[in-house]
């Protein structure tokens, strides 16, 4: 029987708010918490991926602050919010193939400045020091210059063509907000309505405040070994059933299918195979959540409603407590905290050891994690599971 990898230990720092450090502490921290966490020592890892977010200065380097020496397995890794899923599926593969045996994966980022608000961190990021070139500039001069303005786009173009509204995104954010009120990490745990959601100001329009995800500070980390390794270890572990990725390649051009199909289309396809099961035999699901469109598009696109109906399906009531599909268990990065891809994979490690306390999922056998990079760019899907692959 083919046991494949697991994830063994989660590292997470304290996030959000936290003020006076720097993004490599943040990820030295994460490390060491992952490894403790899994009862084993800095000495035991034998691979390091890392990541790092809009701050940088995370690098192989940081092998150095953890005196890590001997290792097998050592790079750098960035599909922006799909990396976390990349790297995971990278460091299962070393795993399975005997190129390293216990590999930590990494991310880190200190964005947020004290008396500064979270929109200036990612302020004026579209280009070089503010600066267009090429094409560029006439996206610019229309006035698409910030990440808000393409995801609104993208969510204005899937409202316009399957008449999803902006309460139904709403409902995703409401749903959220509940169960964030059960973790005690995340930043935003007051419950909000429809209502709060519907008077927040406008970020982009259609995009309220309420719809679009934190800025935090912080730093999470995993660390990947074999199953069979992984059972004799401290904690419970999150089997890795199947990855997955999809890197569509399309522009933001009349005729694409921009804003109406992501990479989570293969991506997820590739991962239900490799896992072997459907849609219909997943309990939980960690979406990236960078806005409250992005959980409805990529939804559709795994299959878990039809093509159209996202906006229904948030607003039934299926993803929040108590519904069909519980979604974003901590409350994602919407109302727990922004740790790119990292923060749904956090959560499914949690929800599949069956530790999440009081927004602990009743049923937990299969745990879906994903990842959404760039503008709707790069995707990356995990399947989790607390069981062993083919028990």
């Amino acid at each position: 029987m083919d046991t494949g990898a697991a994830i063994a230990g989660l590292g997470i720092t304290d996030v959000g708010k936290v003020y006076g450090r720097s993004a490599r502490s943040f990820a030295a921290e994460a490390v060491r918490l992952a490894a403790d966490d899994a009862g084993l020592g800095l000495a035991d890892l034998d691979g390091l991926l890392v990541s790092a977010g809009i701050t940088g200065g995370i690098g192989i380097d940081l092998a150095q602050d953890l005196g890590l020496t001997d290792l097998r397995l050592l790079t750098q890794m960035n599909a922006f919010g799909a990396t976390a899923g990349a790297m995971v599926a990278h460091a299962a593969m070393a795993v399975m193939s005997g190129t390293a045996s216990a590999v930590a994966c990494v991310f880190a980022d200190a964005p947020l400045r004290p008396g500064t608000s979270a929109g200036a961190a990612y302020g004026g990021r579209g280009g070089s020091a503010g600066e267009w070139h090429g094409l560029q500039g006439y996206a610019a001069a229309a006035g698409m210059r910030s990440v808000n303005a393409m995801y609104a786009m993208a969510a204005r173009r899937h409202m316009e063509t399957y008449g999803t509204t902006s309460e139904q995104f709403g409902a995703v954010a409401v749903g959220q907000r509940a169960w964030a009120a059960g973790n005690p990490r995340a930043q935003m745990r007051e419950p909000i309505t429809l209502e709060d959601h519907q008077a927040s100001r406008w970020v982009a329009e259609p995009l309220h405040l309420l719809d679009c995800c934190l800025v935090s500070n912080g730093g999470v980390a995993v660390i990947v070994t074999s199953a069979e390794r992984a059972a004799g270890l401290a904690r419970p572990p999150a089997h890795v059933w199947g990855w997955g990725q999809g890197h569509p390649g399309q522009r933001m051009t009349r005729g694409s299918a921009f804003g109406l199909r992501t990479g989570a289309v293969t991506s997820g396809a590739s991962a239900f195979k490799m896992a072997g099961i459907t849609a219909a035999d997943v309990d939980v699901c960690e979406i990236y959540d960078c806005y409250t469109y992005t959980v409805v598009i990529t939804l559709e696109d795994y299959g878990f409603c039809a093509k159209g109906e996202g906006g229904a399906f948030a607003a039934s009531g299926a993803l929040g407590p108590g519904g069909s599909l519980p979604t974003n268990t901590g409350g994602g990065q919407l109302s727990g905290f922004y740790m790119w891809g990292f923060t749904p994979l956090a959560e499914a490690v949690i929800q599949a050891r069956g530790e999440g306390g009081e927004r602990q999922a009743d049923r937990h056998d299969v745990v879906l994690a994903s990842g959404n990079g760039g503008i709707l760019a790069h995707h990356a899907t995990l399947i989790l599971s607390p069981h062993v692959k083919g028990s």
